[in-house]
């Protein structure tokens, strides 16, 4: 979500500059690739871009893309084929091996639903949304839909862009999919005699970390936390300790005692604790709280284990015994094992952890995996298969 934040922003600024501007998506690909469908950049007129398509391969070609794209006010599908090591055709070499397929939609801001705001309200909150983008891989002159619908799960509504609307019905059954699988996949369909292609993006809340904890080996978790785009939340008993000028990246920093932390804050199922107050009455009252919330996915906790296994025994004893389930989301010491010894490095170890956690990875070396990095489940396509019924495309004189 960082990268859409970022996308928004430049929106914003390239709305008031009153430039003309473009968004480029990768919808699909096909084999490997430094992106993964959903990477989006934004392109203005003058050339500035914000986010990225690719390793830096791509963005030279896609800015003349974007550019034709702003020009003829029409949306574009190029397709970039990596797989032959020695076409020369991009003027690069990617070494990829997979077939990259970006949408380029320009954007008028006086259209209401267009694909920025669509983006802006799915990431106006903490929930999670699906937005559908419809496309065709089998013609370069095929009308595009587009980035056309999105859905907002909390408040169970969903939007349609101006240029391409899908049934409430046939919408509702996607993202019944995309909210049991709480991932993103694609589906076929017919429209009108033209094979279509849905992207249907399944868009997590961002990780929100609540560091408990005001001391100086915090700040570089701040720091690393905000760099991926998280929101953040810091807490501790010291108002001396416990502020936005020594925590200026945080989006929240309170100052409440450990049975009261959960009363200023309502974690969801992407909401990630740190324990590292370094105050040991601290942690084991916070921890007693943490562990009745069966939405929390993570509870790191600093220190040696000896110190967990302490928190545990001193629980036992007040009448509280840690489940074994209770205990699989407590992780104590808390960290990937990388050596890391210095605050930074700790930091380090402790965002790769909850990122292993967030996407159910074991954090082992990626040159052991045998099976792709990414996940490429929902990628296969059947048109044979689809179908078209209850999808509306109401389209004015494409062109």
């Amino acid at each position: 979500m960082k990268e859409i934040k970022d996308i928004i922003n430049a929106f914003d600024a390239a709305v008031s500059a009153k430039k003309s501007m473009a968004l480029a998506t990768v919808v699909h690909v096909e084999g490997s690739s430094y992106r993964r469908p959903g990477a989006r950049m934004l392109v203005t007129d003058d050339g500035q871009l914000t986010g990225a398509i690719s390793g830096g391969c791509l963005e030279g070609d896609a800015l003349r893309k974007a550019l034709l794209a702003i020009s003829q006010q029409k949306n574009k599908l190029v397709t970039y084929d990596t797989t032959d090591d020695d076409d020369n055709t991009l003027g690069v070499q990617l070494g990829c091996n997979g077939i990259v397929h970006i949408l380029f939609e320009p954007i008028d801001p006086e259209q209401v639903n267009n694909p920025i705001a669509l983006l802006k309200r799915a990431s106006a909150k903490r929930q999670n949304a699906v937005l559908l983008t419809l496309f065709s891989l089998t013609g370069r002159k095929d009308f595009q839909p587009g980035t056309c619908c999105l859905y907002l799960e909390k408040e169970n509504i969903s939007e349609y862009s101006v240029a391409s609307i899908v049934s409430n019905d046939v919408f509702l059954k996607e993202i019944e999919h995309a909210q049991q699988i709480q991932d993103s996949f694609f589906k076929s369909f017919v429209i009108d005699g033209q094979n279509l292609t849905g992207f249907v993006e399944y868009l997590k809340t961002p990780p929100s970390l609540v560091i408990a904890g005001a001391g100086n080996d915090t700040i570089p978790l701040m720091d690393m936390a905000s760099v991926l785009g998280w929101n953040i939340i810091v807490v501790d008993g010291r108002n001396g300790h416990a502020t936005y000028q020594r925590f200026p990246k945080a989006t929240q920093v309170l100052v409440s005692k450990a049975n009261d932390v959960l009363t200023h804050i309502t974690p969801d199922e992407q909401t990630f604790f740190v324990l590292m107050t370094h105050n040991y009455n601290y942690d084991i009252a916070l921890l007693k709280e943490l562990i009745m919330l069966d939405i929390c996915p993570y509870i790191g906790t600093l220190g040696p284990k000896k110190k967990l296994d302490r928190m545990f025994d001193d629980l036992e004893k007040d009448g509280l015994t840690v489940t074994e389930k209770q205990k699989s989301k407590i992780f104590g010491p808390t960290g990937l094992d990388i050596g890391a010894e210095t605050s930074e490095e700790i930091a380090l170890s402790v965002l790769s952890e909850i990122k292993a956690v967030m996407n159910n990875r074991l954090g082992t070396f990626l040159r052991e995996k045998s099976e792709p990095i990414h996940n490429r489940a929902g990628q296969n396509l059947d048109y044979s298969k689809s179908v078209a019924e209850g999808f509306l495309c109401a389209i004015q004189n494409p062109i």
